[in-house]
């Protein structure tokens, strides 16, 4: 997209008053998204986005600006107005710039692209039939299909050889949300499967079929829920999209640009014990395939596999570049951004609590009394608190060690701190859910995940009284 000389001349430009380090990001993102409802095509749009972010980091200082203009003189004018902010001699002279290597951790079989949209479109739409014909109480299925695939030129310099990555990105996502309907109760869910990967990946390990009774299933349980009763109770929650609840109370505030900021509970837990002896938990952005992997972070340094707790003592950050002058540490390749208008941060990629010994189906066996959680729609955090409330997509009573009936409008209320403490039983049933995860550089694909685990006590929310 751009060529190398000028490259050299942009980052010399940029570093010409006293910046010790500069970047140029440069990307070309199409985007295609399918939606059929009620079994019909709605719509089936395309996009294209084509630009550079320029970064000069001074010290502790950044400055950052973007740009759609791609010339020379479009890029220089950037940097130009970029490297005003500083009033300092040039410290760095760029003099070449050599290509960075790496290793792929997001191998593709038959590009996304090359795919005809019919095809695509017949295969939502197994899914969607699937759906209605789960139960005559199904009224609406929305089915959809997202790519998004991204080329990536990186170029960055803190000395006078820069380093050039060339890298590419490629994430399909299928997802189905259903709506039930018996009488005047009407309940939805839904349910998605994405990954790093090509067709071929998709067709052998995604299935339409299931994936839309699963949501199908859901919606229909909820009809005959009953409200949630309030209180604090144990409460054991399902693989999988369960890590929701990690990702958000205890994840975000191990992001360097929390810690670093002395914005986050865990600021000064490095050594400490900050969890249940049985918890341990990782962040590795080079899972195969996986939907928040990727082969480099925005900073162009090779993706990681960070463990944040290992058996309840806190371990490490996730690290950028700029917050890890601030702390003291080297980056772990955890730097991310939504895209090149937004200048990146220390993120998540796929992060989750480690798998432990219990059989799932004993921690159920052995709680004689509470509440067991399939997922999360979704809630809040305070992420200097650590405290949060979510509430629960499909939740359950637990009855003399058996799951009984389904409940609705459960809500968890609680802080990170302790939700890991609180950690009494840890499954052997690792598994990953996949969303989209906003913060201060922008909405970006991550897996959350983790075992079956039970806490042993935990405030819950909700409209049935206050007796189980």
């Amino acid at each position: 997209m751009i060529t190398k000389n000028i490259a050299k001349e942009v980052l010399n430009t940029a570093l010409s008053t006293g910046g010790d380090y500069a970047e140029i990001y440069v990307e070309e993102t199409k985007t295609l998204s399918i939606r059929l409802e009620g079994g019909k095509t709605e719509a089936a749009t395309r996009s294209l986005t084509l630009g550079a972010g320029i970064r000069i980091l001074n010290g502790l200082k950044s400055v950052y600006g973007y740009t759609s203009d791609l010339s020379n003189k479009g890029l220089v004018s950037l940097a130009a107005t970029l490297a005003a902010s500083y009033q300092g001699e040039r410290k760095i002279t760029v003099e070449s710039i050599k290509k960075g290597r790496f290793k792929t951790n997001t191998p593709i079989d038959i590009h996304l692209q090359d795919v005809p949209t019919e095809e695509k479109i017949s295969w939502v739409k197994k899914g969607s039939d699937a759906a209605y014909a789960h139960d005559s109480r199904i009224i609406r299925v929305i089915g959809s299909w997202f790519q998004e695939i991204k080329k990536i030129e990186l170029f960055n310099a803190e000395g006078s050889v820069g380093t050039f990555f060339d890298n590419f990105e490629e994430r399909g996502r299928l997802v189905y949300s259903c709506v039930a309907r018996d009488g005047n109760n009407m309940e939805s869910n839904s349910a998605n499967h994405g990954a790093s990967a090509g067709w071929a990946w998709f067709q052998e390990h995604v299935d339409p079929v299931e994936l839309a009774q699963q949501s199908a299933s859901n919606a229909i349980t909820l009809l005959s829920a009953k409200e949630c009763p309030s209180g604090r109770f144990p409460v054991v929650i399902g693989n999988g999209w369960g890590g929701v609840l990690f990702h958000e109370s205890c994840g975000h505030p191990l992001e360097a640009e929390a810690t670093a900021k002395k914005l986050s509970v865990f600021s000064d837990s490095l050594g400490k014990p900050i969890a249940s002896s049985i918890v341990s938990a990782i962040d590795d952005g080079t899972l195969l395939n996986e939907w928040g992997s990727n082969n480099i972070d925005s900073e162009g340094i090779a993706t990681h596999k960070n463990q944040l707790i290992k058996d309840g003592i806190c371990v490490g950050f996730l690290v950028d570049k700029l917050n890890g002058r601030r702390l003291g540490m080297e980056p772990n390749g955890t730097s991310r951004r939504e895209s090149y208008r937004i200048q990146p941060t220390s993120r998540m990629s796929n992060t989750y609590i480690c798998p432990g010994k219990d059989n799932p189906e004993d921690i159920i066996k052995d709680t004689k009394l509470g509440i067991y959680v399939i997922g999360f729609n979704g809630g809040s955090v305070d992420p200097v608190s650590g405290e949060f409330n979510f509430t629960a997509s499909v939740a359950y009573a637990i009855r003399d060690g058996k799951i009984a009936e389904p409940l609705k409008g459960c809500t968890l209320i609680g802080s990170g701190q302790e939700v890991l403490h609180n950690i009494d039983r840890v499954g052997n049933d690792l598994a990953h859910g996949q969303g989209m995860c906003g913060a201060s550089s922008g909405s970006i694909p991550v897996n959350v995940g983790q075992p079956t685990i039970r806490l042993s006590s935990i405030t819950v929310g909700g409209r049935g009284g206050e007796s189980l």
